[in-house]
C-alpha cells in the first residue's frame, strides 16, 4: 500500500513508543557487567561531562523500577494510556533461538496483563561491551540461517495470535532494526509467510527502520513500509553545532529544534514511511569516554511541536492506519523517555496528550481510571479483572491517605499555632507578673518607710505633749 492509498485520511494515527526491557537483573548481565547490573546501573553512575550538561536523567513518580514487578508494568500502562500513547513497541532480542531480556514481555504475553496494545521490534545486532562504554569485545553474536528463521517465526506467531498485538491493515506489525544486516531478507520473509499460512495467521506487516539506507524503497527488500529512527540519518539532514565548553571533542552535538525541523521537512517518499519523534537524545551515559551524540535544547514544548507536525502529517496520509513512533518510552541511559522524570515531571506525556486532543483524537481517560474500564468503554457491562479492582481500591486508598494526611497536617498546624499563641501569652503573663511583683515590693518598701516615719512622729508628739503638761495639784 503506497503512502497515498488511504481510506480514512484525517483520522488521528496511533502513537507507539519504543520500550526497552532492560530494567531487571539477568544472569548474562551479571556475568558481563557485574552482579545486579540493569539499565539503572548506567543511569546512576552518570555524571555531567561539561558545563550545563543535564545528567543524570533521574526518574520521577515511577522511581527506579524493576520490570519483573507486575504492578510496575500496570502503572506504566496507566500513564501511557491516560496521555494518548496507543501502544508499546518492545525490543525483541533473538540470537539463534536464545532470547535475551525476555522476562517482562513473556509475563505480559502469558498473563494477558496489562491489557494494552503492543508490537515487537527485532533488534537484530550483535552485542558488544562498547555499548556500555568499554571495549569492543563481542558478547553475543547475531547470526542467520534458514533453520533459525523458521524457529524464529514459529515463536513470533505465538505473539501474533495475542488480541492485543498491534495490526496494520489486519496484519501484525513487526519492525526490524537492522534490515541491512539480513543476508537475504526476501528469502527470510517468504519462509515466514509460508509458516504463517500454515498456522493460519496473518503474515506480518514488515517495517524497516531506516538505520542504514534512508532513501531506498523498502519493498526492494520485501518490506511493507519504512520508519524513521531518530537519530539515525541525522548527519544527512542537519549540521552539528559547536561543542559546549569543556566537552570532549569526539562527542557530536545537535540543536534539538533544528533536528525536529529537519525531520519534519523531509520530502515524502512514494512508499509508506512512518515518522519518528524523539523526546530527546543523550547517550553519554553509555559513552562516557567519547563519541556520544547529544541533542541539546529539548523541552516538552519543542517536542510537542515536532509531534504535532508528525501526527498531522500521518493523519493526512494514512489516517487511523498511520503510526507515529516515539523514541522512547524509557530509554533512560540515552536521554529519551516519555516516562516522568525529576526535571519535567509528566511534561512530555502531557504534551503528547495535548497534541492528540487538539488534532481531534478522543480525550484520553484520566490516569486513575482502572484499565478494565478503559478496555470495556463507558457504560459497557462486564466483569472487572482482579487487577482492575485492586487498582481502583489502591487509587481510592491513595486519595483517602492524601485526604487524611491533609487533615492531620491541618490539625497539627492548628495545634502548633495554638501552642505558639499560648507560649506568647504565657511569656507576656510572666512578664506582667514580674512587673507587678516588682511594683508590689516597691509599694511595700514605701509603706514600711511611711509607717516608720509615722511612728517617729507619733513618738515625738507624745514626748512633746508630756513635757508641756502642767504638774498635778
Amino acid at each position: 500500500m503506497s503512502d497515498g492509498d488511504r481510506s480514512d485520511g484525517g483520522a488521528v494515527p496511533r502513537v507507539v513508543a519504543f520500550y526497552l526491557p532492560q530494567f531487571h537483573q539477568v544472569p548474562e548481565n551479571d556475568a558481563w557487567h557485574g552482579p545486579g547490573f540493569t539499565e539503572w546501573s548506567v543511569v546512576a553512575r552518570t555524571r555531567p561531562l561539561f558545563n550545563g550538561h543535564q545528567q543524570p536523567h533521574l526518574p520521577g513518580e515511577l522511581g527506579f523500577y524493576d520490570l519483573r514487578v507486575p504492578e510496575t508494568r500496570e502503572a506504566q500502562v496507566r500513564l501511557a494510556r491516560s496521555h494518548g500513547v496507543s501502544g508499546f513497541l518492545y525490543y525483541h532480542y533473538w540470537f539463534r533461538g536464545q532470547r535475551m531480556l525476555d522476562r517482562p514481555f513473556d509475563e505480559v504475553l502469558a498473563s494477558g496483563r496489562p491489557d494494552f496494545p503492543f508490537a515487537l521490534c527485532w533488534a537484530n545486532e550483535s552485542w558488544y561491551r562498547r555499548w556500555q562504554g568499554t571495549s569492543d569485545e563481542m558478547l553475543v553474536a547475531q547470526e542467520y540461517d534458514e533453520a533459525d528463521d523458521r524457529e524464529h517465526i514459529r515463536w513470533l506467531i505465538r505473539a501474533f495470535r495475542d488480541p492485543r498485538y498491534l495490526r496494520v491493515h489486519g496484519r501484525p506489525l513487526l519492525a526490524i532494526y537492522r534490515a541491512q544486516w539480513l543476508p537475504d531478507p526476501k528469502r527470510t520473509f517468504d519462509l515466514w509467510r509460508e509458516e504463517c499460512a500454515r498456522e493460519e495467521v496473518e503474515e506480518p506487516w514488515l517495517v524497516l527502520f531506516e538505520t542504514g539506507d534512508h532513501d531506498r524503497d523498502p519493498a526492494e527488500r520485501g518490506f511493507d513500509a519504512s520508519a524513521e529512527f531518530v537519530p539515525h540519518g541525522l548527519a544527512e539532514l542537519v549540521r552539528p553545532v559547536d561543542p559546549p565548553e569543556g566537552a570532549d571533542p569526539s562527542h557530536l552535538f545537535y540543536d534539538y529544534e533544528a533536528v525536529a525541523t529537519a525531520y519534519s521537512d523531509r520530502p515524502h517518499p512514494p512508499w509508506t514511511r512512518y515518522p519518528c519523534v524523539a523526546t530527546g537524545w543523550d547517550n553519554t551515559p553509555r559513552r562516557q569516554n567519547g563519541e556520544a551524540l547529544v541533542l541539546r535544547g529539548s523541552t516538552p514544548a519543542r517536542y510537542k511541536e515536532w509531534l504535532r507536525r508528525a501526527v498531522a502529517g500521518q493523519a493526512d496520509r494514512q489516517g487511523a492506519e498511520g503510526i507515529v513512533f516515539v523514541n522512547a518510552w524509557n530509554e533512560w541511559a540515552e536521554g529519551a523517555h516519555l516516562e516522568p522524570d525529576a526535571t519535567h515531571g509528566r511534561g512530555y506525556l502531557e504534551a503528547t496528550r495535548d497534541v492528540l486532543t487538539e488534532l481531534g483524537g478522543a480525550p484520553p481517560p484520566p490516569a486513575d481510571v482502572p484499565v478494565g474500564d478503559l478496555v470495556r468503554g463507558a457504560g459497557e457491562a462486564g466483569p472487572a479483572a482482579i487487577e482492575d479492582l485492586y487498582d481502583a481500591l489502591y487509587q481510592r486508598f491513595v486519595r483517602l491517605q492524601a485526604s487524611a494526611s491533609g487533615m492531620l497536617a491541618y490539625g497539627e498546624r492548628r495545634v502548633a499555632e495554638a501552642e505558639a499563641r499560648h507560649r506568647v501569652e504565657l511569656a507576656e503573663s510572666r512578664e506582667e507578673s514580674r512587673r507587678l511583683a516588682a511594683a508590689n515590693l516597691a509599694l511595700e518598701s514605701r509603706l514600711a518607710f511611711e509607717a516608720e516615719r509615722y511612728e517617729r512622729l507619733r513618738q515625738s508628739i507624745q514626748a512633746s505633749s508630756e513635757r508641756h503638761r502642767p504638774p498635778a495639784t
